[in-house]
């Protein structure tokens, strides 16, 4: 079992940047793949990143995710944001970790999300 936990979301202007967290619990995070999905109002869930470093095109060349996993944790570094951006954003974890799945029924273990609004 892993839980996740989110943090780092809120409210900024465009242009500018957040970086969420995702802590996991377990001892076996490093075994996972990790990837952020984000789900505006509305909208369907989508996704954002991956853990291999596969972006979403929307968020390519200004989203950066990385992973600590000394601290069980991965990150989302956000620049650039735009207001198109605002949706509540959730970690995810796939216990095949060796494959990159960009849907999200493929994903065992999520977060309850953080919500992140971008002004315009």
């Amino acid at each position: 079992q892993v839980q996740l936990v989110e943090s780092g979301g809120g409210s900024v202007q465009a242009g500018g940047s957040l970086r969420l967290s995702c802590a996991a619990s377990g001892r076996t995070f490093s075994s996972y793949a990790m990837a952020w999905f984000r789900q505006a109002p509305g909208k369907e869930r989508e996704f954002v990143a991956h853990s291999s470093a596969y972006y979403a095109d929307s968020v390519k060349g200004r989203f950066t995710i990385s992973r600590d996993n000394a601290k069980n944790t991965v990150y989302l570094q956000m620049n650039s944001l735009k207001p198109e951006d605002t949706a509540i954003y959730y970690c995810a974890a796939d216990r095949y970790g060796s494959r990159l799945a960009l849907a999200g029924r493929a994903y065992t273990y999520w977060g309850q999300g953080t919500q992140v609004t971008v002004s315009s």
